[in-house]
């Protein structure tokens, strides 16, 4: 196929020079997408039909045998040899059962090494006589070590996980799932099924996949491209409101108010309050007569337009047009005939353009916001009513800067920005958007994140334990409220395929604490010995050893450490001799070890994890409760096993 683009010649089929870039850069885009992939496998299962599909079985049509892939695949006359597992005969593959068979006689899955076939193993659906029995081969795929970037689960979904990739674009998904459910994978794997199935009205709309971090980015950036979708833009909530430069930080009592949804209302009032009612008629002169619109008409016009509650500067572009028209009127009961041309004209009249100014001035979102954060008797005016004297305190700067460009913003302010923006002019909005790790975003980060999507949909991903920020997610019906997605169906993952059932069994010791009422990750993978709880006298020697034990296996291994910690442990493996990585860099077969803070272990996922002292992890928050979020974050980092070192002792909900 990839030979067969690469072959076109397209010197005569193209009326001239732009159709000609046009389609070239079409065929390069084709040639990329067929690229061949090391070590990823076109096929991983097989199904054999009892009848044709679509086809009455009364009618005893003989079934037909589809190979399933990551991808569509056709021989040289264009005959389907491999069907793409978004493809709707293929969904048997992934929800066919003893209970259910869906019309399938057989399901074969395959078992690839390295990139070769190596096993295959076969489902009798159909068959009473065959015992339903668990897959050796999916449970060998799901332990398969994690080296490198984030793989695709594409051969290995579960039925509930199908579910909700497959679930249609018009309406929005929140996925409340725990450590190693497959939130993530799901989400990704939503985002090529919504491709595949609508890919004409999103090639015109766009997607989107937000991030926390620009190392899960990195982790996950690999998922997509590996089933074909390669025009899926990735960004974290701070690259989308970009608008200043963040150079500054917010203290906890400061970043709790600004991410505070009632900011959209005082920015709201601030950005309004710019607008003057008129005292003084208008008057347009046009060749030899002076039309006159008096003061009370422009009233009527301007109370109008803000009580449609359009955007600021919609609203502004709209008011030389109503002044024009009212001018017309005067025009037509003096017995001329003006048409859009005069009305134009009009509307940019000197006059008009002078009292458009003054009734209506243009707002610049950040210095808008600048005044609000430095003005205290502006945020007052505007805060009156909705937030109280000690808020407003903790939102003025103690040293106000003299201008934007000098301005110290923190990541919170630019938040504040972009909803400005979005209250003088609306943001574009995008046909579908996921967002990864939810349960940390603020309500005006999740405002932020909506407007993105007011005309498509969204799929919410997050887990409420795992919420590490002040202003974390207490339920999934106030966020997608926030969001502007109030109507989306909420699904729980609570069958566990990443984290050995140990680990979790542990780990969930802390649940009644952090997120009482939620369900308990169940993990169908049992193994013993994964979970070892080392108390020790010297903890960065106990690190070393514990470290050295894990790289006698093989995978990934991640050292997870208190933020404060790192750098004593970055010593450490220095002076040992022991070469390691930072979160978001690569493994390679030599350097397999990862220093990870404690603050970027979310969404990221080894083989192996070594967790220095809990302790400190829980110490580093500003609270308990969010520590003990952070911790278990932590402890559910690992997908073979986890060795816990401490000197200190142990959090009591863990002892």
């Amino acid at each position: 196929m990839r030979e067969d683009a690469e072959a076109l010649d397209i010197r005569d089929v193209t009326a001239n020079w732009v159709n000609a870039a046009v389609l070239e850069r079409q065929i390069d885009d084709r040639i990329k997408a067929l690229a061949d992939l090391a070590h990823t496998p076109l096929f991983f299962g097989r199904l054999d039909y009892l009848h044709a599909p679509g086809a009455d079985q009364a009618e005893g049509a003989d079934g037909e045998q589809f190979y399933i892939g990551r991808r569509h695949v056709h021989d040289a006359d264009g005959d389907p040899m491999v069907i793409d597992w978004r493809a709707p005969v293929s969904q048997p593959f992934y929800r066919a059962s003893k209970k259910d068979p869906m019309d399938i006689a057989l399901r074969r899955r395959f078992g690839y090494t390295g990139g070769d076939l190596t096993a295959y193993e076969d489902e009798h659906l159909s068959d009473p006589a065959e015992d339903e029995r668990a897959s050796r081969l999916l449970q060998r795929e799901i332990e398969r070590p994690r080296v490198g970037p984030m793989r695709d689960i594409v051969a290995t979904i579960q039925p509930e996980q199908d579910e909700i990739v497959r679930s249609g674009l018009g309406g929005s998904v929140c996925v409340q799932g725990g450590p190693g459910t497959g939130k993530t994978a799901v989400g990704l794997h939503r985002v090529a099924y919504l491709l595949y199935a609508h890919r004409e009205r999103l090639a015109r709309t766009g997607t989107l996949v937000i991030g926390p971090n620009a190392s899960f980015l990195h982790y996950i950036e690999q998922v997509l491209p590996a089933l074909g979708e390669l025009e899926v833009k990735q960004a974290t909530v701070d690259d989308l409101v970009a608008h200043v430069e963040v150079r500054g930080t917010d203290d906890t009592a400061a970043a709790l108010v600004k991410g505070d949804a009632r900011m959209a209302e005082v920015l709201r009032r601030a950005v309004r309050s710019h607008v003057t009612l008129p005292t003084e008629p208008i008057m347009v002169v046009r060749g030899s007569r002076r039309w006159r619109v008096p003061a009370y008409e422009l009233e009527e016009i301007v109370r109008e337009l803000l009580a449609r509650e359009i955007r600021y500067g919609a609203a502004r572009d709209a008011l030389p047009q109503r002044v024009a028209h009212a001018v017309l009127v005067r025009m037509e009961q003096a017995g001329e005939a003006p048409d859009d041309r005069v009305q134009d004209a009009v509307a940019r009249n000197p006059a008009v353009k002078a009292a458009v100014k003054a009734i209506w001035p243009p707002v610049d979102p950040a210095k808008l916001v600048l005044r609000l954060l430095s003005d205290a008797e502006f945020l007052a005016e505007h805060a009156e009513g909705v937030l109280d004297a000690d808020e407003q305190k903790a939102l003025l700067w103690t040293k106000p800067p003299r201008s934007v460009k000098s301005a110290k913003w923190s990541a919170a302010d630019a938040v504040l920005i972009d909803e400005a923006h979005d209250l003088v002019s609306r943001t574009p909005s995008l046909g579908h958007v996921v967002l990864d790790e939810a349960q940390d975003l603020s309500p005006m980060q999740y405002r932020a994140v909506g407007r993105r999507c007011t005309t498509g949909s969204a799929t919410v991903l997050g887990d409420l334990a795992q919420g590490t920020t002040p202003w974390a997610t207490r339920s999934w019906a106030e966020a997608l409220g926030h969001l502007g997605k109030a109507d989306a169906v909420v699904e729980e993952l609570t069958a566990g395929f990443r984290v050995p059932r140990e680990v979790i069994a542990y780990a969930s010791r802390l649940l009644p604490a952090i997120a009482p009422g939620l369900t308990e990750v169940a993990s169908v993978r049992e193994s013993p010995g994964s979970l070892a709880v080392r108390e020790v006298a010297d903890l960065d020697a106990a690190c070393l050893e514990a470290c050295a034990e894990s790289l006698r296996r093989e995978g990934s291994i991640g050292l997870i450490a208190a933020d404060a910690r790192v750098p004593a442990l970055a010593e450490a493996l220095t002076a040992a001799g022991v070469t390691y990585l930072s979160p978001g860099e690569e493994t390679t077969p030599d350097t397999r070890l990862t220093l990870v803070p404690a603050s970027l272990a979310k969404g990221l996922e080894y083989d192996y994890v070594v967790l220095d002292e809990p302790a400190a992890v829980v110490d580093g928050e500003p609270d308990e409760r969010t520590g003990l979020r952070r911790l278990y974050v932590a402890l559910t980092r690992a997908v073979s096993g986890l060795i816990v070192v401490h000197a200190a002792p142990l959090p009591e909900q863990l002892a």
